[in-house]
């Protein structure tokens, strides 16, 4: 199959990936895997030689979870073409059981980001407070609209799935006093200037604009993280992880698990507690 061919089914594949319910950014994620892939073959023909050859250029300069990103997304597309013997097989890798701290964002460093919201902009403010307490992704917050505030309860849909997310009457407050001083009396709770649900860039640009007020490394500074927070702390509290599957809406307990992983430094204090040295 030369390049340009599958440059044309690019947008079918696409419209494939949104069907099956793919989230925005996963679609735009596997397109530019597919790009990439394409601008590589050039003249080569698509057979299983070629995708390994691939494989292998790209375990040369990607890790293994990168190259297994890639293939996810080529799976994807060959299985749309009809080519599953073009199949890209994974590279196993070995679950991993630490967090990285260096993108762990603490409670402290979340306040310290909450108060340097506060200071110059109320909706970001906000937002970073109904992921953090709800555990929502960043892309469900097109759901928070005034009606489903005011019930205090959201229904969100995606993958095929809906399932209900609670608001703290705390944070149900909080939104509904500032629906009311923006005039919004329908629809999205958080719109842009021109009325537009926010989405992920708006959120993670102005995030990263906080870093240096808050004393918070970039690194630590995104939406997801805010998610992964409120994992780790609902966790810690009620250590119930089917539970928590269902909150954060993962089909999988096996998902869960890379939220509420312990830091190195965790599992050593738990080590040393248990006195089993001279």
């Amino acid at each position: 199959m030369p390049v340009f061919a599958i440059e044309a089914s690019l947008p079918a594949f696409a419209s494939h990936l949104r069907q099956e319910g793919r989230s925005a950014a996963t679609v735009e994620k596997y397109r530019c895997e597919v790009r990439r892939f394409a601008f590589w073959l050039a003249d080569r023909p698509l057979d299983r030689e070629a995708v390994r050859t691939y494989q292998e250029a790209l375990a040369a300069e990607r890790t293994a979870a990168g190259v297994n990103g890639a293939a996810a997304a080529l799976n994807r597309l060959f299985a749309f073409l009809g080519r599953r013997e073009c199949r890209m097989r994974s590279v196993r890798v070995q679950r991993q059981i630490f967090r990285d701290e260096s993108r762990e964002l603490t409670q402290a460093e979340y306040r310290r980001l909450l108060a340097a919201a506060g200071r110059r902009n109320q909706r970001l403010l906000l937002v970073m407070q109904a992921i953090c307490a709800t555990g929502i992704r960043v892309g469900e917050l097109r759901f928070f609209t005034v009606a489903a505030v005011a019930a205090g309860r959201v229904e969100v849909s995606g993958k095929g799935k809906v399932r209900t997310v609670l608001l703290p009457r705390k944070l149900q407050r909080l939104l509904l006093q500032y629906a009311r001083r923006r005039g919004i009396s329908g629809g999205p709770v958080f719109v842009t200037r021109t009325g537009r649900p926010l989405d992920r860039s708006n959120i993670w640009h102005e995030m990263k604009g906080l870093c240096r007020e808050a004393g918070v490394a970039e690194t630590k500074v995104f939406p997801h993280n805010l998610r992964h927070l409120f994992a780790r702390t609902y966790y810690s509290m009620e250590k119930d992880i089917v539970r928590l599957a269902d909150i954060l809406g993962h089909s999988s307990v096996n998902t869960t698990r890379i939220y509420t992983m312990e830091s190195g430094d965790t599992h050593r204090r738990q080590l040393e507690r248990m006195r089993l040295l001279l």
